[in-house]
C-alpha cells in the first residue's frame, strides 16, 4: 500500500531522539552527505549525569564526526581517571565534631583503602591500549558530553536538528516511513516522509509502534542515584581515582561515588554522583528525602552541606529489544538494548550502533548497494549488543559479590559490619585466607576496567563480510586481552603510517566517510590498479594505497603493520566505511580485478564490476 495524502516534509532519514545514538547518527550522516531530520521529545539535551565513559572505539566514531577534539578538551584528565579503588566506608561520625570539617579526628579505619586497579588504559599508561587506537579513554558526563554533539550536530545540519518535537505516530510501507510528529512549542502536528527511520528515543515510542518488545536478561537491584554539588575533598584520597567503590559499615551496603566535574576532578571535584542501591520494589527508594537521608547515614555525612540537583531511579538490569529491525524502521541505542552502567558499556555501544547502520543506509541511499545491506545491521550489531548488556550485568553481579565475601550486610550493626572490615588489614592468621580471597574477587573486576577485547576485539559475521576460511584468532583473554588481526570481520589495527614527507597519522585515517579502502603490501600493485579501475567503472566510493616499511605510497615506520597486517607483500585487504576487514586475500591473484569485484558485490549486495 502507498500512501497518497499530502505530507509536510519529505527527507531520506528521520532520527527520532536527540540522545547519544540519536546525535552520533545525525553527524555521522551528514559527514556521509545524507540528508536528515532529528525530532527529539525532550525539550533539552539530558539532565541526568551518567553514561560517562567513553571508550578508545567510541573515540574513534566521535573523531570521524568531528567532535572529539572538544570533549577532549572537557574529558577528566588522564592522571585522574587512571584508577578505581575499594575503601572501607568514605567518613566516620564523630559525635563531637557534628560539622564533621575535622577527618583527622575520626577512626582512622573509615575510608581506608582496601584495593585499587589500574582502569581504562591506566590513563594512556598501558602498552595493549596504546596499542589499540590513537584515541585514549576518556570520560564526560552526558549531562555535559550531549550539549556537545547536539552543538556539533546543529553545525552539520542547521534548522534539520528539532528539540520538543515529539513522534506521535508511524506507518510505514515498501516505500518509505509516514511519521506524525507534535511541535510542542506551537501545539502543532506535521507529517514528514521518509525511507527510513532510526529509533534511537530510549524504548519510549517508536518499538512499540512498530510492535518490537523487549527481552529482560536479568535485574540485579534497582539503584537510587544523587546527583550533588559537595566539597568531598576532606575525606575523598587518592585523586588518581575515578570511581570510589564504598562498603559503608553504617548502612552496610554498597555505594558508588563518581566525581562529575565540570572544572575540577578527583577529590577536589565541584559535583559528584552517589550510587545506593536498593531491593527491587523497595519504597525507600521512591522518596528523594529518604534517599538522600541514606545517603549521608552511608557516607557517615549527616551535616557536610551539599546541593541536591537530582534523584532519578533505575533497575540494574540487561534489556535487548526482540529485533532491531522492523521494515524500514531500524533501532539503536537505549532503543535497542539497556545495559546496567558498569563497564560503560551502554552509550559506547549506540555510539557503535549508529557507525554500523550509517554508513549502510548512506550506501544504498547513493545506490552503491542494494536493500539487503541493511539486513546486516542486526546480524553484526545484535550479538556484540547482547555480549556487551550481559558483561555489563555480570560486571554488576560481582560487585555485589565482594560485598558478601566482605561479609557486611545491612542486618548487621555499623560495629559488626567494620569488624568485618576491618579483617582486611588485621594481619591475623586466621584472617589470611579470608583477605586473600576477597583481594582476589577485587582484582577480577579488571573484567569491567581492563576489558580491552570487549571493547576493541568483537568481530562481525553477516554477508557483509567475506570468509576467508581462517580459523578465528583465539586471545589469550577472551575480556582483557586484544589482540588485533585483519581477519575479515575484525576491527582494522592501529598503526602510525608516515607519507614521503614524514607526516604521520593512523591508518584508521585513511580511511574516508563512506568510502572502502584497500590496503596491499608493498608489491600489491595490481590489486591496487583493479580497485581503481572497479571504481571508476562501478562507480564505487572504493581508495586503494600500498603500504610498506621501505616501499609503497606510504610507509609503516615502526613494523606496526607488518606485525598486523596479516598478508604477504603482494596481498591486500579491503576495508569498510565502519574500519571493520570487509575481505582479505593472503598473497597475490592470478586476476585481482575479479577476485576483488566478487568480494565487493558481496558485501554491497550488488553486481560491481564483474565483467571484464
Amino acid at each position: 500500500m502507498r500512501y497518497t495524502e499530502d505530507v509536510d516534509e519529505e527527507v531520506p532519514v528521520l532520527i527520532v531522539g536527540g540522545g547519544g545514538a540519536g546525535l552520533t547518527a545525525s553527524m555521522l550522516l551528514a559527514r556521509l552527505g545524507v540528508e536528515h531530520l532529528l525530532v527529539s521529545a525532550r525539550p533539552q539535551t539530558s539532565d541526568l549525569p551518567k553514561a560517562h565513559v567513553l571508550n578508545q572505539r567510541a573515540m574513534e566514531v566521535l573523531d570521524d564526526a568531528g567532535v572529539a577534539d572538544a570533549i577532549a578538551e572537557r574529558s577528566t584528565p588522564a592522571e585522574q581517571m587512571a584508577a578505581t579503588a575499594f575503601y572501607a566506608g568514605f567518613a566516620s561520625p564523630d559525635p563531637e565534631s557534628p560539622d564533621q570539617k575535622s577527618p583527622d579526628q575520626e577512626s582512622p579505619d573509615y575510608g581506608r583503602r582496601l584495593a585499587r586497579l589500574e582502569c581504562w588504559g591506566a590513563g594512556g599508561d598501558d602498552d595493549g591500549w596504546r596499542a589499540a587506537s590513537p584515541w585514549r579513554q576518556l570520560n564526560l558526563p552526558q549531562i555535559r558530553l550531549e550539549p556537545l554533539l547536539k552543538a556539533r550536530a546543529e553545525e552539520l545540519s542547521p534548522g534539520r536538528i528539532r528539540f520538543g518535537h515529539e513522534l506521535t505516530d508511524l506507518e510505514q510501507d515498501a516505500e518509505g516511513v509516514r511519521a506524525t510528529v507534535r511541535d510542542h512549542a506551537s501545539d502543532r502536528s506535521y507529517v514528514v516522509r521518509c525511507q527510513y527511520l532510526l529509533g534511537a528515543d530510549g524504548g519510549r515510542r517508536v518499538a512499540g509502534l512498530v510492535g518490537l518488545e523487549y527481552e529482560g536478561l536479568g535485574v540485579v537491584t534497582q539503584t537510587a542515584t544523587l546527583h550533588v554539588s559537595a566539597d568531598f575533598s576532606p575525606w575523598a584520597s587518592d585523586p588518581d581515582v575515578l570511581i570510589r567503590w564504598i562498603f559503608s559499615p553504617q548502612a552496610g551496603v554498597l555505594v558508588v561515588m563518581v566525581p562529575m566535574g565540570p572544572e575540577r576532578w578527583g577529590p577536589d571535584s565541584e559535583e559528584w554522583v552517589i550510587h545506593l542501591n536498593y531491593p527491587v520494589d523497595d519504597p525507600r527508594a521512591q522518596s528523594d528525602a529518604q534517599v538522600e537521608a541514606d545517603a549521608r547515614r552511608a557516607l557517615g555525612l549527616p551535616d557536610v552541606p551539599w546541593k541536591v540537583h537530582k534523584v532519578t531511579r533505575w533497575s540494574v538490569e540487561a534489556v535487548l529489544a526482540s529485533a532491531f529491525r522492523a521494515g524500514r524502521v531500524f533501532l539503536l541505542g537505549d532503543a535497542a538494548h539497556r545495559h546496567p552502567p558498569t563497564g560503560g558499556l551502554g552509550l559506547t555501544s549506540a555510539i557503535h550502533d549508529a557507525q554500523n547502520l550509517c554508513w549502510k543506509v548512506a550506501a544504498v541511499l547513493a545506490g552503491h548497494a542494494s536493500p539487503a545491506l541493511l539486513d546486516t545491521y542486526e546480524a553484526e550489531r545484535r550479538p556484540a549488543d547482547e555480549r556487551n548488556a550481559q558483561r555489563s550485568l555480570e560486571n554488576a553481579v560481582n560487585h555485589f559479590g565482594i560485598g558478601q565475601a566482605l561479609g557486611i550486610s545491612h542486618e548487621a550493626t555499623p560495629e559488626q559490619n567494620m569488624a568485618q572490615l576491618r579483617r582486611m588489614w588485621s594481619g591475623r592468621p586466621e584472617d589470611a585466607g579470608h583477605r586473600s580471597a576477597v583481594l582476589r574477587m577485587m582484582r577480577a573486576q579488571s573484567m569491567e576496567f581492563s576489558e580491552l577485547n570487549v571493547e576493541y576485539g568483537y568481530r562481525y559475521q553477516s554477508a557483509a563480510v567475506v570468509p576467508d576460511g581462517s580459523a578465528p584468532p583465539v586471545p589469550v583473554d577472551g575480556i582483557r586481552v586484544y589482540q588485533p588481526s585483519t581477519r575479515p570481520g575484525c576491527p582494522l589495527p592501529h598503526a602510525w603510517i608516515d607519507d614521503e614527507d614524514g607526516g604521520r597519522r593512523p591508518v584508521k585515517d585513511l580511511v574516508a566517510p563512506g568510502r572502502f579502502l584497500l590496503i596491499a603490501g608493498e608489491d600489491g600493485h595490481a590489486w591496487c590498479e583493479a580497485a581503481r579501475a572497479l571504481a571508476t567503472e562501478a562507480g564505487l566510493p572504493l581508495d586503494a594505497v600500498r603500504i610498506g616499511h621501505l616501499d609503497g605510497d606510504l610507509y609503516d615506520p615502526r613494523c606496526t603493520w607488518l606485525r598486523h597486517r596479516q598478508i604477504t607483500s603482494g596481498g591486500a585487504i579491503l576495508v569498510r566505511p565502519d574500519r571493520f576487514i570487509a575481505w582479505r586475500h593472503q598473497a597475490a591473484a592470478a586476476d585481482p580485478r575479479a577476485v576483488l569485484a566478487a568480494a565487493l558485490s558481496q558485501v554491497l549486495a550488488r553486481p560491481a564490476g564483474l565483467a571484464a
